[in-house]
């Protein structure tokens, strides 16, 4: 095996990145088209086309123009009133009629004073007026001069910052501490923290296995005289029911005794919402449903069991895609494939896909990068927990290592131990021809990989606390010369989280390998070695150039090797981020990774927030480059660096 520079959400290995722009573009098709295409939208931005409410008249139309005055607050509070308000960030938009004018006002003032509650601000005043004239002074049909945009002014004196005096827990919730829900005496009394705090009282008592738990009283008093608030709260557990009979609704193909299986909703199991939250996202992650609902029932059972029903719509079974990649050094490479998301009725999904690369880089067939497999998963084999795994496929690769041919069957099993914690296993039977600094040699291999994977992240895909360990052994044979060997690997990255909504996130991660047998590491086949070198390890050099070489220049790839990266990620907007990192490893041709030839590489990247991941786009330049070896790399993808 060996280290690989891979887009963490699909997988795409970026080959020799010196010099390397990565363009990408992938559309999925469903089987039927149903409806007009209006526009084009990415990321939020109309590319192309229209809005589907563009153009659409809006009766006796009136155009304003706002003035948000909030002198005296603190810059936060006056960025959180401007958001909040709907005059603010619809005043390009014209609204019907005069009246229409007024009813947006008065709907803003509500949500303006919300805002100033959330704050702690209870003794603020919002006056709107529209063309000089209070709205409360309007008549019922009133009439403005619209020779011009309407002049709206919103004035805000927020007032004092209230603090908590006297809190009161009552019923179920008498012994329960204030100071837990950031309600002790002194705190600001924002009315989010107040709503939070009972909701969290309800969601704990629940947590007891109380599933009609539920808020009795909540009180707020505030003294404009002292700038504090009394709260009383209280809540009704109700009796502890476990799991009843789980029902499912909406099914079409998919065998509902499977979706109850699936779920792991077992009766006489304890109830509590998280085991009703890790049910629905379970379900999701199948693919196979639109959306998936789990409704309790409202009254327990005759035994003292609380009934559910779990209600599904499927989505689309069939679907298919295309991709394309252009890089300045590898040419261009298109990509498709076809799925189905339901082959039996327990959504077993069957992958058909290929590709083929370096197009334009070459004009010698032979030397381009093909691929073809064909992929099936079934989950909940044997057990809810279990997912089974089969492939065959088929690829060249050729690298400046190496040149190989290999087809690889595979079949495994997974297992989930818990919501954080996964063991795989499988048997992979791999042809494999290479064109190395060894020569062309023919390789048979049978191998045993067994991985334990610890995923503690809070978003796999945008991580900003947590963190996640893997260990790994591949005992394997290479049966055309009775070579036994083995490879081990680990890694663990971790991510800390400082400032306010985690502006900045240090992120770091650490692998290592080894990998015994064989007289020489020549016994073994290229891909199957390890390098290092690409977005996915050691940034600023190319795919797989770090490596030991041989008399020749000839890179041989190594039998162990270090990798570290540490990264800072630096939000600076909500939606655009800048990440300077510097990442360094080693590969070594002996069991014991040598510290003799270090690698580094440093750069800073772009990151843009989607609902899917975040677009990475990294720059990076080695620190101490081989000799004729790469300048600089540029990366991208989908999802962190790691």
């Amino acid at each position: 095996m060996r280290i690989r520079g891979t887009s963490p959400k699909t997988g795409t290995a970026y080959r020799r990145t010196g010099t390397m722009m990565v363009v990408a573009a992938a559309a999925a098709f469903s089987p039927v088209l149903i409806g007009d295409a209006y526009a084009f939208k990415l990321f939020g931005i109309t590319i192309f086309g229209k809005e589907e409410d563009e153009g659409e008249q809006v009766p006796d139309p009136v155009r304003y123009h706002v003035d948000l005055k909030a002198d005296t607050a603190d810059p936060d509070l006056k960025e959180a009133l401007e958001n909040s308000s709907r005059l603010v960030s619809d005043q390009k938009l014209p609204v019907s009629g005069d009246l229409g004018v007024v009813v947006k006002a008065r709907d803003d003032r509500e949500r303006l004073i919300a805002t100033l509650y959330e704050k702690a601000r209870y003794g603020g005043l919002v006056t709107i007026t529209i063309d000089g004239k209070n709205i409360d002074d309007l008549p019922p049909n009133p009439t403005f001069d619209r020779s011009g945009p309407i002049p709206v002014t919103v004035d805000i004196a927020p007032g004092p910052v209230f603090k908590v005096r006297e809190v009161q827990f009552g019923g179920d919730a008498a012994n329960h501490n204030p100071a837990d829900y950031d309600l002790a005496p002194g705190a600001e009394a924002g009315s989010l923290a107040i709503i939070k705090a009972g909701d969290k009282i309800v969601e704990q008592l629940k947590s007891e296995g109380r599933p009609f738990a539920k808020l009795t009283e909540r009180k707020v008093v505030a003294d404009h005289n002292s700038d504090t608030v009394d709260i009383v709260l209280a809540a009704e557990g109700g009796p502890i029911a476990p799991i009843g009979d789980v029902g499912v609704t909406g099914e079409k193909t998919v065998r509902p005794a499977f979706i109850q299986r699936y779920s792991r909703l077992n009766k006489g199991e304890a109830y509590s919402p998280e085991t009703l939250k890790k049910a629905g996202e379970r379900l999701r992650a199948l693919g196979v449903f639109s959306s998936v609902t789990i409704h309790e029932g409202d009254a327990l059972a005759s035994d003292g069991t609380l009934p559910m029903t779990i209600e599904v719509s499927e989505g689309k079974r069939r679907y298919f895609g295309v991709g394309a990649q252009y890089s300045t050094t590898d040419g261009f490479g298109i990509q498709g494939y076809w799925g189905h998301r339901n082959l039996f009725g327990e959504a077993e999904t069957l992958r058909i896909e290929g590709s083929v690369s370096r197009l334009g880089e070459t004009t010698d067939v032979g030397s381009l990068d093909y691929s073809a497999g064909i992929l099936f998963t079934k989950p909940g084999a044997f057990f809810p927990a279990a997912t089974l795994k089969a492939g065959i496929v088929a690829k060249t690769e050729n690298p400046d290592a190496y040149n190989a041919t290999l087809v690889t069957a595979s079949l495994g099993l997974s297992y989930e131990l818990t919501d954080q914690d996964t063991v795989s296993a499988s048997g992979e039977l791999s042809w494999e021809r290479d064109d190395d600094a060894f020569g062309t040699n023919d390789y048979l291999t049978f191998t045993l990989p067994i991985q334990y994977d610890r995923d503690a992240r809070d978003d796999k895909f945008n991580p900003t606390e947590g963190y996640r360990a893997t260990l790994s052994a591949k005992p394997g044979y290479e049966i055309f010369n009775a070579t036994p060997y083995a490879a081990f690997e680990g890694s663990i990255s971790g991510y800390l989280p400082f400032g306010q909504e985690d502006g900045l996130v240090l992120a770091g991660k650490v692998a290592a390998g080894v990998l015994i047998g064989g007289d020489s590491i020549g016994d073994i086949p290229a891909t199957q070695r390890f390098f290092a070198g690409g977005g996915g390890s050691v940034r600023g050099y190319s795919y797989q150039e770090i490596s030991p070489y041989n008399d020749d220049g000839d890179p041989t790839g190594g039998r162990s090797y270090v990798t570290g990266s540490l990264e800072a990620r630096i939000k600076i907007t909500d939606t655009i981020g800048i990440v300077p990192f510097i990442d360094v490893g080693t590969v070594s041709d002996s069991t014991f990774p040598g510290f003799s030839d270090i690698r580094a590489g440093a750069g800073a990247g772009i990151r843009y927030a989607t609902p899917f991941g975040p677009l990475r786009l990294d720059f990076a330049v080695p620190l101490n480059k081989y000799e004729d070896g790469t300048d600089y790399g540029i990366y991208a993808g989908i999802g962190q660096s790691f």
